[in-house]
């Protein structure tokens, strides 16, 4: 299946370390070789970087890695395809407009009869389940809530809940965020961590690369890291339960 990667931070802050260790997974290290999106946060913009070639080798993944474009929201997906073809409007993470917001979501999992789910102002594009959940999502906070909610925890309590419904179907793993807020769900496999002062080093797994936050951060610094599979071994990641999810804001869990 695929591979997920999400940051939540309180300061604009790069991903290059974190990125570097997910491409590895995308051909090399790992069998997700059917393409590879990338979302970054600017305000209420956003910049998306897609290729349905594998991570590992994509020269659009090299510019992101030496890139440093500094975020508070990320999300970023690679693809092991098994609905759709391998082609750009199957590439993760896919984003539509609500509430006068960019929303970015990506999946990992299949779902069983997800082309029962019923679409109404958002339809996919290209041909895979996830897109389709991720429609049928937007139309359940279409039809619950006719402007922006006042009480944004309240409203993620409702996708969770729509996150069980899918789940029902098979596996459902999701990244979901609004430039502010960053959502993670968890049908099998998702882990987070946040750091924060006093920072320490880090050492991915997938590639020969240790980094000392202590020399690329201020002591205010929070930055949250959500993965399908921790990228570093020499430090302590919290594994998701079934069923559970969380919600960051700016670095913060908040639910």
């Amino acid at each position: 299946m695929c591979e997920l990667l999400g940051m939540s931070a309180n300061v604009p802050t790069d991903i290059c370390f974190s990125f570097s260790g997910l491409i590895k997974r995308g051909g090399e290290t790992g069998p997700h070789k059917d393409g590879w999106g990338i979302t970054f946060y600017e305000g209420k913009g956003c910049r998306s970087f897609k290729d349905p070639t594998p991570s590992c080798h994509s020269p659009v993944a090299k510019l992101v890695k030496e890139y440093p474009i500094k975020s508070k929201s990320v999300i970023s997906h690679i693809r092991q395809a098994n609905r759709g073809a391998v082609s750009l409007e199957n590439t993760h993470p896919f984003i539509r407009e609500l509430w006068g917001k960019n929303w970015t979501y990506a999946h990992n999992g299949q779902l069983t009869g997800s082309e029962a789910l019923p679409m109404g102002h958002d339809i996919p594009v290209g041909q895979t389940d996830s897109e389709r959940a991720f429609c049928w999502i937007l139309d359940q906070l279409r039809q619950d809530y006719s402007t922006e909610p006042a009480d944004m925890p309240a409203m993620f309590k409702k996708v969770a809940g729509y996150a069980d419904t899918l789940r029902e179907m098979g596996v459902f793993n999701m990244l979901l965020s609004d430039g502010e807020y960053v959502m993670c769900y968890c049908t099998n496999n998702l882990s987070w961590i946040t750091r924060r002062a006093p920072f320490g080093k880090a050492r991915l797994i997938d590639e020969d690369m240790v980094i000392d936050f202590n020399e690329e951060t201020s002591p205010d610094d929070v930055v949250t890291i959500i993965t399908t599979r921790p990228l570093t071994n020499n430090e302590r990641w919290t594994r998701m339960q079934e069923g559970e999810f969380c919600v960051f804001y700016f670095g913060e869990r908040v639910l």
